[in-house]
């Protein structure tokens, strides 16, 4: 009797071993072959109005179920294998080298988690005391805490890594940041942290000279800097360019690829929407665009004042002058560098740019000869960059002489890259990270 209950129970063990090698198949690999259509996870937060907008062509993509990349199914294979690792990844986080927390005090803090790092947070929303949210890059778990909450000496430290994402932009965004970084700069000192990097939104005139004392190489703590706009101080070994991105601040969204964002004829030659300053190149812009009546082809709203809030209505005018137009306008303001660089990629519509100095500290030409705008001309931009506005009539008549099908092609090659650009740099910020971090370490 006792052998027979012995063969029984492991036979059933048997049993439960097949089954579970069976049920591990099919979810990592026996998922359903047809390209999943685009969802609405594309226009998240505070984009309500966009959402309305694109009920249309949600309801077009569910009865097509339309791949928008009309995709082979060898790249679709690859990235149900990269997805499967992924689950796997994260199901064993005892294999990762290294544990970094993102502090994000300035609003690029969601560009770089949300459409870099294309991760979540909870909760979704935007106005919530305290946010987070977990990735695993390479040999990295990155946890990322947002919102008024994280204040300094109010949260728990549980981590030896810190990435702290800063605004430098003015006087009163620096003395904040500040106070930030002497918290931070204790920490490492008292031994409760190990290393420590910052992302900057630094000065539109690249007068960061305040952060420098806080520099390792300086006696202080930050290992690596990632700074916005073309400072003279990158240098790719502690100092690094960061993009940009989209105004998170505003809550732009994180958009997905449609079917009708890359096949409809758009009824627009391009658009600007903006502030036009006195004595600008804006100005020469709105003046050229009169010529030869091509302000009627072009959706243009110009104000005289910046307007740092939008209303739902004027974010709306803007996604859909993005969404309706082939080129989209972006001359330089207090920096070259703008969001609506970005936020067209994030459209398909092609960014046209002045491609200018401006005043100020950035830029250094007898190091960086392709700045303005290094990082992004560094990764074959696919945008068109002009010296002067009074080049834009003959932009816009080449235009005109393009085809769909012509146009088709271009917003796949503008989106492809934006893709591969965000992709690009999120492994090339982890591997910064971690061969500075675990470096050191062994040192």
């Amino acid at each position: 009797m006792r052998l027979t209950r012995k063969r029984l129970c492991s036979f059933l063990i048997a049993l439960y071993c097949l089954f579970s090698l069976y049920a591990a198949y099919h979810v990592f690999f026996g998922r359903r072959r047809r390209a999943p259509a685009a969802s609405p996870r594309g226009l998240r937060k505070g984009a309500a109005p966009a959402l309305e907008r694109r009920g249309r062509e949600q309801s077009a993509l569910e009865s097509e179920e339309w791949n928008p990349w009309e995709g082979d199914e060898k790249n679709e294979q690859q990235h149900r294998f990269k997805t499967s690792l992924q689950i796997v990844n994260k199901s064993t986080k005892g294999k990762t080298e290294l544990s970094v927390q993102i502090w994000g005090k300035a609003a690029i803090g969601l560009y770089l988690w949300e459409h870099i790092f294309e991760g979540v947070l909870d909760p979704t929303d935007v106005t919530a005391q305290w946010r987070e949210g977990n990735s695993i890059v390479g040999r990295t778990q990155f946890s990322f805490i947002t919102g008024p909450a994280v204040v300094p000496g109010y949260f728990s430290i549980d981590v030896n890594n810190v990435v702290l994402i800063l605004n430098g932009r003015e006087k009163t965004k620096v003395f904040y940041a500040t106070q930030w970084l002497l918290y931070a700069q204790n920490l490492v000192q008292t031994q409760k942290l190990q290393h420590l990097a910052v992302v900057l939104l630094g000065n539109e005139h690249c007068n960061n000279e305040w952060i420098s004392q806080f520099l390792k190489r300086n006696g202080g703590s930050v290992e690596l800097l990632f700074i916005i706009y073309d400072s003279p101080w990158i240098n790719e070994v502690d100092v690094f360019q960061w993009p940009l991105g989209v105004a998170t601040y505003r809550n732009f969204p994180v958009v997905e690829a449609s079917w009708s964002m890359l096949h409809d004829e758009r009824p627009y030659l391009c658009n600007f929407l903006g502030t036009v300053y006195e004595n600008s190149s804006r100005q020469a812009l709105m003046e050229i665009l009169k010529q030869d009546g091509n302000d009627k082809l072009c959706w243009v709203t110009a104000r005289e004042q910046w307007q740092p809030q939008e209303t739902n209505e004027s974010f709306k005018n803007y996604q859909d002058a993005l969404l309706q137009s082939d080129l989209t306008l972006c001359p330089a303001g207090v920096n070259t560098e703008s969001y609506r660089i970005y936020e067209a990629c994030s459209y398909g519509s092609i960014p046209v740019v002045e491609d200018v100095m401006t005043p100020g500290g950035c830029g250094n030409t007898s190091v960086h000869h392709s700045a303005p705008l290094q990082l992004l001309k560094s990764m074959g931009a696919p945008f068109i960059f002009i010296k002067n506005w009074k080049e834009l009539p003959a932009v816009l008549e080449q235009e005109k002489t393009i085809i769909l099908r012509e146009k088709i092609q271009r917003r796949k090659m503008l989106l492809r890259w934006y893709q591969h650009f965000k992709t690009e740099l999120k492994m090339r910020f982890t591997d910064i990270i971690e061969s500075t971090f675990l470096m050191n370490n062994k040192g």
